[in-house]
């Protein structure tokens, strides 16, 4: 029979792989075999393998033992959440992908009449955009002129909107501007901002932002209220 090669410093088995660890603490169950593994288990061990690390070199980084990253790996303990948070560190990844969680598809189509109109202080606004991604879109009505000053906001991102009714004045820092249906505006949002209908009737507007960690209703509007329609 021809030797297999040699196992790595990375394939090093664990003492608790040992047939002589059986029956005592920490060994494996004689019901729980390794098709049987939680899935965290394999993913670690590829996670791993993926970064290029041997298993003495992944436990340094994560700041343990390469005996306790190898109990890890073979299913034999179950790491708490902080553990998991460290470890999704060390290979850079996220605690989902550690858990061998699969995203689901977000839907690329959002229709038209789809409930969830949001109002605040007169304002109403839609998604118009899927969730978790990258920029924000919305389809704002902006109510009509009134007598007090909107507030100005200041915020890291940048914003893009496009007048599809009504006429809309905007001011960036020092500067007004009156925008007309077919205009649209796109800057910084470090600018200080204020958006505000021009006419009694108010104005309709397509509004694309990339602040995703703000609510929807903080980046203009203040507080909000939900109204499924």
């Amino acid at each position: 029979m021809t030797p297999g090669p040699a196992p790595g410093p990375d394939d090093a088995a664990d003492p608790l792989d040992s047939a002589a660890t059986a029956g005592r603490p920490g060994a494996p169950d004689a019901d729980h075999g390794p098709d049987e593994l939680p899935t965290v288990a394999p993913q670690l061990r590829e996670l791993r393998r993926r970064a290029g690390l041997t298993l003495e070199a992944a436990a340094a980084r994560a700041r343990l033992s390469p005996a306790h990253l190898s109990r890890l790996e073979t299913g034999r303990r179950q790491p708490s959440l902080p553990l998991l948070l460290g470890l999704a560190r060390t290979y850079g990844t996220t605690v989902s992908e550690l858990l061998g969680e699969t995203p689901a598809v977000a839907d690329p189509i959002v229709r038209a009449g789809a409930p969830g109109a949001r109002e605040a202080d007169g304002w109403t606004y839609w998604q118009a955009g899927g969730s978790g991604r990258g920029m924000q879109a919305l389809r704002v009505h902006v109510p009509g002129a009134r007598g007090r000053e909107d507030l100005v906001r200041v915020h890291p991102g940048e914003e893009w909107l496009y007048v599809l009714k009504g006429r809309l004045r905007l001011h960036l820092g020092e500067a007004e501007h009156l925008l007309d249906p077919g205009d649209s505006a796109h800057f910084d949002s470090l600018t200080p901002h204020r958006i505000a209908a021009a006419g009694p009737d108010g104005a309709d507007l397509l509004f694309v932002h990339t602040l995703l960690q703000s609510s929807l209703a903080g980046l203009c509007l203040g507080g909000a209220t939900t109204h499924d329609r």
